[in-house]
């Protein structure tokens, strides 16, 4: 049964790595079925091809160079034991 990993999963089935999340996959039914019940993965058709899911939100860090600079904090003046 072809589906596509709708979450990533850890850890390896059979020794290789889960599908990552967006990717399609050929997985006995049974576990396929499992997988699509508990929200997991999705089914698709059998004619789908892999390649960029335009439901799959992909984000990259920003380098270092674009982040903002830190910015000062406001100096206090230590309270005194009286107050």
């Amino acid at each position: 049964m072809r589906i596509r990993m709708k979450q990533t999963i850890s850890g390896t089935r059979n020794g290789e790595e889960w599908p990552a999340r967006g990717e399609i996959a050929d997985i006995p039914t049974g576990e396929a079925q499992h997988l699509v019940a508990s929200g997991v993965a999705e089914e698709v058709a059998a004619d789908e091809t892999d390649g960029d899911d335009p439901n799959v939100e992909t984000a990259t860090a920003p380098d270092a160079a674009e982040k903002r600079p830190a910015t000062a904090r406001k100096a206090t003046a230590p309270k005194s034991a009286k107050e």
